[in-house]
């Protein structure tokens, strides 16, 4: 393990406190103590408490987030025991709704999602997305971000915006593995559009389907001159189309410097692999994509004649006309070069110079065309052992076709403590007992080898291929398609919508429910359903209304502009530690009188709340955070880091656009 692994394991060992975060505690503690003095009753002092100690455990991740969330919940429910001793009536939250959280509608809505999510994953569909990306976007960040932001947040506009980052969780897995770029290096931008994505539309979010019942309430207490009009679908969509566009820019231009620099395995397995063979065998060879150019000597030549000459070793090619060939049955060595052919070779750097220089062929940067192909996630180096009593001693790899027959790619032998290499004349040598052969192979085929008597498979410690099931495509998409279409077009309840399509995928086999479980992120499950509590104590015990009225009372007097944001900064405040849905409801009532108040328009008050309440980028307490911060490894300083640059972005994008338009 790197030092920096090192390090990090460290840092978020249970039970270890660095003096940093015994400093914060005590700066924490002083401010709890301080507010508890200004507020204006005991109940919501200790709400306050509890609230300052989730933010303190969220910022500086004394234990991992789900359980500084179970904790806290727990902590919530012991009121209800410790009442007498804190001078309360009563618990902060009531017990018999302190597992609410649990059976909520945004819970069992993100189970959903993820279980179907794995049903379209397991058919394939997803690993052809991601290749058209790939295609689309290339494989450098600069590219691949914005097709992907920009895709989910279209399809994030017209759907929940958790179900838009859960459908397209493991293409960007995928695009990760094959590109080579670290998953954290995605999933955040992938993450943070998806929820931008829910200002584009009416239906994009939670508030903004809210939004007209609640101006509809307010209409019935206002004047006949005060009545608000509700807001059309599309009424919203160029200050959504705005902030999407602001969102994949602030990563294009700045993502190098605020998203997380880990690796993910899928961009260090393929180096350790062959760090380990030059470390072993000595050998020193790296993959590498070339074109042949019109007028290359090459052409007309035989794989053959160009891998002796040159020591290089041919792996995978495509013609202009062709698909890519690659593995068992794919390539022989008597294949004739043409003219625009791509090769995918296999070398040490200084053969592949030569032959670059000798061949007049062009060497791309990197892997192109066989950037999936030749990922590491799909092909590698290994080692391969002839046992006694193999039919294929005193054959010659040349003798057996070996690449063509089985796939792999013959790039070194080992035989009595000397290891011969591409040039050696090693395909004419007769195969021995206990030779151990150094080869470049697809994965699927090293998994068939393994089944092979005549083989001893050493390299255990690949990607072993999934189970994949095209022919449950349509099963997955019909009961997807039932489940899109309940979500759009009925008002039957979020979580019954998708659990119709993920029960529908396991009815009809597409997953197993064992794959089902598997499906399920639990951590993400348990941090969101211990979160809801907390929401629940802030908004019952009047520390909500008490906030808005302290944040009021300052700016009640100044510009309208000034007003509209301060709405907008405490809707922001409270979707953080509370459910938008929640804060959407306590603040539009608030809104609405605050705008007709000052001679506003109370309509876009309102409205300025509904979407403020999308600005949760600074802790993974959204939905869609939570979902992205296990697989990519996020700590919520990450989120913070790059969530609090786009928090102020949102607000200046938002207030610019409504001011323009409204």
């Amino acid at each position: 393990m790197n030092k920096l692994a090192d390090e990090e394991q460290t840092i978020t060992k249970p039970g270890i406190i660095s003096r940093k975060q015994l400093i914060a505690a005590v700066i924490f503690a002083a401010l709890a103590l301080f507010l508890s003095t200004v507020v204006p009753s005991v109940q919501i002092a200790w709400v306050v408490a509890v609230l300052v100690l989730t933010i303190y455990l969220f910022a500086f991740e004394i234990v991992s987030v789900d359980v500084a969330a179970v904790s806290v919940m727990v902590l919530l429910g012991l009121t209800s025991l410790l009442a007498p001793y804190m001078g309360l009536e009563q618990g902060l939250v009531d017990n018999k709704h302190l597992f609410d959280g649990f059976a909520s509608n945004a819970v069992m809505s993100i189970i959903a999602v993820m279980i179907i999510g794995a049903g379209l994953d397991k058919t394939g569909i997803m690993s052809k997305v991601a290749a058209f990306i790939l295609s689309v976007g290339g494989t450098t960040e600069t590219r691949i971000i914005p097709v992907i932001s920009a895709t989910v947040g279209f399809i994030s506009s017209f759907m929940q915006n958790v179900g838009a980052a859960a459908l397209f969780l493991p293409v960007v897995a995928r695009i990760s593995a094959r590109s080579g770029i670290p998953l954290s290096r995605l999933l955040m931008p992938m993450g943070f559009t998806a929820i931008l994505g829910g200002t584009m539309t009416m239906v994009g979010s939670s508030p903004l389907i809210l939004l007209n019942d609640l101006i509809i309430t307010s209409n019935k207490a206002l004047p006949a001159d005060a009545q608000m009009d509700t807001w059309g679908l599309f009424s919203v969509t160029p200050v959504g189309a705005a902030l999407i566009i602001t969102g994949i820019a602030y990563f294009v231009i700045a993502g190098r410097f605020v998203l997380p620099k880990t690796k993910s395995e899928s961009s260090t397995s393929g180096s350790d692999s062959m760090e380990y063979f030059h470390d072993v065998y000595g050998v020193n060879y790296s993959l590498s994509e070339v074109v042949v150019s019109d007028g290359s000597p090459v052409i007309g030549m035989l794989l053959d004649e160009i891998e002796n000459a040159c020591r290089v070793r041919v792996i995978a090619t495509k013609r202009p006309s062709d698909d890519i060939r690659i593995g068992p049955g794919a390539l022989a060595r008597d294949l004739e070069i043409e003219a625009g052919m791509i090769l995918g070779v296999i070398a040490d750097p200084n053969d592949l110079n030569s032959f670059v220089e000798k061949s007049k062929v062009k060497k791309l940067e990197k892997l192109a065309t066989f950037s999936d192909a030749l990922s590491s996630g799909n092909t590698g180096v290994a080692e391969v052992v002839i046992p006694p009593g193999s039919s294929l001693i005193g054959k010659s790899a040349r003798d057996v076709w070996m690449r063509k027959t089985y796939g792999l790619a013959l790039i070194g032998l080992h035989r009595k403590g000397e290891t011969l290499r591409e040039g050696d004349d090693i395909r004419n040598m007769p195969l021995e007992s206990g030779d151990t052969l150094v080869v470049h192979t697809e994965w699927t085929a090293l998994e068939r080898i393994e089944k092979n008597r005549d083989f001893v498979v050493i390299t255990t410690e690949y990607p072993h291929a999934e189970e994949v099931r095209p022919h449950k495509i349509v099963p997955a998409l019909v009961f997807f398609g039932i489940a899109l279409f309940m979500v759009l077009f009925t008002d039957i309840r979020l979580s019954v919508a998708l659990l119709t399509g993920a029960i529908g995928m396991i009815l009809s086999g597409v997953l197993n429910i064992e794959e089902a479980y598997e499906a399920v992120s639990w951590k993400t499950v348990f941090l969101l359903a211990s979160l809801i509590p907390l929401g629940l104590a802030v908004e019952t015990s009047g520390t909500a209304k008490w906030i808005a009225d302290q944040v009021l009372s300052v700016v009640g007097h100044m510009d309208i502009w000034v007003i509209q944001l301060a709405i907008a900064i405490l809707a922001t405040f409270f979707t953080l530690v509370m459910s938008n849905v929640g804060a959407t409801v306590l603040l539009v009532p608030l809104a609405v009188n605050i705008a007709i108040g000052a001679g506003a328009n109370p309509a876009v008050f309102a409205l300025t709340v509904a979407l403020a309440t999308s600005n949760s980028f600074l802790i993974p307490t959204h939905q869609v955070n939570a979902l992205i911060m296990g697989p990519a490894g996020y700590r919520v300083t990450d989120f913070m880091k790059a969530g609090g640059i786009m928090t102020i972005l949102f607000l200046i994008v938002m207030m610019t656009m409504m001011n323009i338009i409204f």
